[in-house]
């Protein structure tokens, strides 16, 4: 099989992605998303064919038998939209996307994610969403201990922790100046660890428990937390399916924290996730797992498609 990797930039985890192809016998090809070419409209002398294609470095995106959508760079409005777009009409067009632009979609934006877990029946920390600084405020007294986050973001960049109205006072004025949305989340007291469950194919491939580092309240293995394999139960596992189907998602990191009572939250659910640190705890061949799913769906895809 052809199969194409859009990213931002290659690196360990699109090496990951061509070692595990190759492995198995297929071709992976790299493309950076900005270098995207759509043509519509040209005259075709072929009878019967489309005069419309997409490409990137002269690589048919309709022609691949699947493609891995990994890190979407940043750019204007119009430049996501329109790389979004882009993984709808390779979608539209028969050929697998994974994930799918409308599981990205939902992934990317914490308002979203959080509404559809809610309707999904998952247990996630209770949270407000709003435009005005009045309001976040208010839900920062009402928590007592709040998180307050970017509506988009990762990795645990821009979250802020505040208990202190006059420091909430200072964040939401400031905030409000750069017509941010605020996403204000109820703190939940994890003594500093929570755990990353890895979905694949609606099943937890492997998990890990992070700690904090010394001093950080935030459990990102980017922020300097550490990893360990976690054998994670059962109903921890319903919940990580549970999450990753509610975005639609083929594969997804999902976070889940467990308060001092004893009950289980879901947190997040990244539909772009990395792998490199729980690969790195747990031994388990990620890449590989996510390979032989995509591939199973395009045999599938070409069992079922009509001659």
């Amino acid at each position: 099989m052809h199969i194409v990797v859009l990213s931002a930039r290659t690196g360990w985890h699109t090496d990951e992605l061509c070692r595990a192809l190759a492995a198995r016998g297929h071709v992976g090809v790299v493309l950076p998303y900005e270098s995207l070419l759509a043509r519509m409209g040209r005259d075709s002398r072929a009878p019967g064919a489309s005069a419309d294609s997409l490409s990137a470095q002269g690589v048919s995106l309709f022609d691949a038998d699947a493609v891995f959508a990994r890190i979407i760079p940043s750019g204007t409005l119009e430049q996501i939209i329109y790389r979004v777009d882009a993984l709808h009409w390779i979608e539209d067009r028969g050929v697998p996307v994974m994930n799918s632009p409308r599981a990205i979609e939902r992934a990317v934006d914490k308002f979203y994610t959080s509404a559809l877990l809610r309707e999904a029946g998952l247990p996630t920390p209770e949270t407000v969403v709003c435009e005005r600084a009045a309001d976040a405020l208010a839900a920062v007294e009402a928590f007592g201990d709040a998180v307050i986050k970017p509506i988009f973001g990762s990795m645990g960049h821009g979250l802020l922790r505040v208990s202190d109205p006059d420091v909430a006072f200072r964040v939401a004025k400031t905030l409000e100046t750069t017509r941010a949305v605020f996403y204000v989340q109820r703190a939940i007291d994890h003594g500093g660890r929570d755990y990353r469950l890895f979905v694949v194919g609606g099943r937890v491939l492997a998990a890990i428990e992070r700690r904090a580092a010394e001093g950080d309240w935030r459990s990102n293995v980017a922020r300097g937390a550490t990893a360990t394999a976690f054998d994670a139960p059962s109903e921890w596992q319903q919940l990580a399916v549970r999450a990753a189907a509610a975005i639609e998602a083929e594969y997804a990191g999902v976070d889940l924290l467990q308060g001092q009572d004893g009950r289980v939250y879901v947190l997040e659910v990244n539909g772009i996730p990395g792998w490199e640190g729980l690969q790195s705890a747990t031994g388990v061949d990620v890449a590989g797992a996510i390979v032989e799913h995509v591939t199973a769906r395009v045999r599938s895809s070409a069992v079922s498609r009509p001659v």
